[in-house]
């Protein structure tokens, strides 16, 4: 059950992370938000970021094994960037009709996923 839900805010973390580093290419496209300068889209982005961190301290800390959760630290680095890549690719396909997923981002895709595999592989 541990394993589900640190897999389940790391969902919710990276989510928050994508539209922070990625969503303000898309909001410019917002009258009011076209309007502001740089400083003002860094101090929203970090406003979104703190949620990312209201769910990715937690799932941290509830999956780390020596904290009884059943991932290691270099297991839960992996989870973690496995998925980033799919949130990210969910999130530039809906958003951002113009950037395409080909081939070799799957094939790239895979070798993380590959990754993983021998991560967990005792």
């Amino acid at each position: 059950m541990k394993g589900i839900l640190t897999i389940g805010l790391l969902i919710m973390s990276n989510a928050f992370m994508t539209l922070a580093w990625y969503g303000h290419l898309k909001f410019k496209e917002l009258a009011w938000f076209s309007k502001l300068g740089i400083v003002s889209i860094i101090l929203i982005s970090w406003g979104i970021a703190l949620f990312e961190y209201c769910f990715q301290v937690p799932a941290n800390r509830l999956g780390f094994d020596e904290n009884g959760g059943p991932f290691s630290l270099l297991q839960l680095k992996v989870i973690q960037e496995v998925i980033t890549l799919v949130v990210f690719i969910i999130f530039s396909t809906l958003f951002f009709k113009n950037e395409t997923f080909r081939l070799n981002h799957l094939i790239g895709f895979i070798f993380l996923v590959l990754a993983v595999y021998f991560i967990f592989k005792k």
